[in-house]
C-alpha cells in the first residue's frame, strides 16, 4: 500500500484537528451561557448551578468512553475495509446509550438529594440544586447520544459535523435561556429545561445523520451485538480507570495547594484554568490521532503508522513550544484577575512552571490519541496510574509540597512519568495493533 506523503499527512491531521478544536472550544459555552443568565437570577440559584455542574462533570468523565472508545474502533474497522463492522460498533454504542441512559436517568432522579448533600449544599441551595439536577437527568440519553455521535463521526474522519452540532446546541440554549429563565419566569429550572432541550436537539441531529449515512447497524438479537458491546464495555472500563487516576492527581494537587493557604489555592485555580484552556489545542490533535492512527493500524502497515505518529508528535511538539511561550509572555495578565497582590505573585510564578509543562503535555495528550488509535487503553490506564503514584509521593513526602511552584513541578513530573511509560510501550502496542 502506498505510503502517504508528509504533505498529505499534514493536511489530514489539520483537516481533523481544526474543526475538532472549534468543537472543543465551543462545548464549554453551554455552561458559561447558563452561568451568565443564572447569575442575574440570584446568588442561591448560582450556587446551586455550581453544585450541579460539579456533579455533572464527574458523570461526563465516567461516560466519555462512548466517544473515545467508539472513534478508534470505527476507524480501525474502516481501515480494514469492513464498513459493516464499523456500523456494528456504532449500533452497539447506541444500544448502550439507551440502556445506560434510561438507567442513569432513573438513578440520578432518585439519588439527586443524596448527591447534592454529598456536595455540602444545604437549605435553599440544596432544594434548587435537586430540582435542577432532576430536570437535567432527562437529558442523560441525549448527552450519551451526543458523545456517541462525536465518536462515530470522528471515526469516519469527519469532525465538521460534530462542530455544526455543537454550534446548534449552543444556539438553541442561547435562545431558550432568556425566554424560559426570565420570559416564562422559571428561573433556574428554566435554565435546566433550556439545556435539556438543546441537548435533545443535538442528539436527534446526530441520530438522523447516522441513519442517513448508514453509519449504524442494529442487530435484532442481543447475541449478535454482544461481542461489540463487550469490546466497548471493556475499553470503556479502562478509559474510566484512566480518567479516575487523572482526576485523583488533579484533586491531590489542589489539596496540596489548599494546605498552603487560601492565597495559594486561589492562585492555583487561576493557573489551572489557564493550563486547561491551553491544553484544548492538544486535545484537537489527540482526536486527529485517534481517527488516523486507528485507520492506519487497521490497514496493518506498521511503517505507515510509525510515519504518521512521528508527524503527529512533531506537530504536538511545535504546539507545546508555542503554548509554553504564550503562557510565559501572558502570565503577568493573571495578576489582573485578582485584587490580592500575594495571589497575583503566586500565580505568576506558578504559571511559568505550568507553561513549561505544556511542552510535555501537548506531546503527551497527542500520544494518548495515538494509543487510543492502537486500542491500547490498558497502557493508557497504566501510565496514568504510574504518574499518579509518583505525583502523590512527591506531594506527600518531598519538599515540593511546601510551595505552589513545587505543586506544579509535581504536576510536570506526572506528565513526564506518563510519557516515559507510553514511550516504553509504543513499539509492542503498535506491533500488536497492526497484527491483530
Amino acid at each position: 500500500m502506498r505510503r502517504p506523503r508528509l504533505r498529505d499527512t499534514d493536511r489530514a491531521i489539520l483537516g481533523l484537528a481544526i474543526p475538532a478544536l472549534g468543537t472543543i472550544a465551543i462545548d464549554p459555552l453551554l455552561t458559561m451561557i447558563d452561568t451568565a443568565f443564572v447569575a442575574r437570577v440570584g446568588t442561591s440559584e448560582l450556587a446551586a448551578l455550581g453544585v450541579d455542574a460539579a456533579i455533572l462533570s464527574f458523570a461526563f468523565f465516567a461516560f466519555n468512553f462512548l466517544a473515545f472508545a467508539t472513534t478508534p474502533l470505527v476507524a480501525r474497522a474502516l481501515g480494514l475495509g469492513d464498513t459493516e463492522k464499523a456500523a456494528g460498533f456504532v449500533g452497539s454504542a447506541i444500544f448502550l446509550v439507551v440502556v445506560l441512559g434510561v438507567f442513569m436517568t432513573a438513578l440520578v432522579h432518585a439519588l439527586a438529594p443524596a448527591l447534592v448533600g454529598l456536595m455540602g449544599a444545604e437549605d435553599e441551595v440544596a432544594e434548587l440544586a435537586v430540582s435542577y439536577l432532576r430536570i437535567r437527568a432527562f437529558a442523560t440519553v441525549a448527552v450519551l447520544m451526543i458523545l456517541t455521535g462525536h465518536g462515530a463521526f470522528r471515526g469516519h474522519k469527519d469532525t465538521r459535523t460534530p462542530f455544526r452540532v455543537a454550534v446548534a446546541v449552543n444556539l438553541v440554549n442561547l435562545v431558550l435561556d432568556p425566554l424560559l429563565i426570565f420570559g416564562a419566569g422559571w428561573g433556574l429550572e428554566g435554565a435546566a429545561v433550556a439545556t435539556v432541550t438543546a441537548q435533545w436537539v443535538g442528539a436527534a441531529w446526530f441520530f438522523v445523520m447516522i441513519r442517513r449515512r448508514r453509519m449504524a447497524v442494529f442487530s435484532r438479537r442481543i447475541r449478535e451485538s454482544l461481542p461489540a458491546i463487550v469490546t466497548l464495555g471493556r475499553n470503556g472500563a479502562l478509559l474510566t480507570v484512566r480518567s479516575a487516576f487523572l482526576l485523583l492527581t488533579i484533586a491531590v494537587a489542589a489539596s496540596a495547594a489548599t494546605r498552603l493557604g487560601p492565597e495559594s489555592i486561589a492562585a492555583h485555580q487561576l493557573v489551572f484554568q489557564g493550563w486547561i484552556l491551553s491544553m484544548m489545542a492538544a486535545d484537537a490533535l489527540e482526536i486527529s490521532a485517534q481517527a488516523l492512527v486507528g485507520e492506519e493500524a487497521g490497514r496493518g502497515n506498521l511503517a505507515a503508522v510509525d510515519s504518521l505518529v512521528r508527524r503527529l508528535l512533531g506537530w504536538a511538539a511545535v504546539l507545546g513550544v508555542f503554548l509554553a511561550v504564550f503562557i510565559w509572555v501572558a502570565r503577568p495578565l493573571l495578576g489582573l484577575l485578582t485584587e490580592d497582590p500575594e495571589v497575583a505573585s503566586l500565580a505568576v510564578s506558578a504559571a511559568a512552571i505550568a507553561g513549561l509543562s505544556l511542552t510535555v503535555g501537548a506531546v503527551l495528550f497527542t500520544a494518548d490519541g495515538v494509543f487510543s488509535g492502537l486500542l491500547a487503553f490498558g497502557t493508557m490506564a497504566m501510565s496514568t496510574a504510574a504518574g499518579n503514584l509518583v505525583t502523590v509521593a512527591l506531594l506527600w513526602w518531598s519538599p515540593l509540597r511546601h510551595s505552589l511552584e513545587g505543586v506544579w513541578w509535581a504536576m510536570t513530573v506526572f506528565l513526564v512519568a506518563r510519557g516515559l511509560v507510553l514511550a516504553a510501550r509504543y513499539r509492542p502496542a503498535a506491533t500488536a495493533a497492526v497484527s491483530a
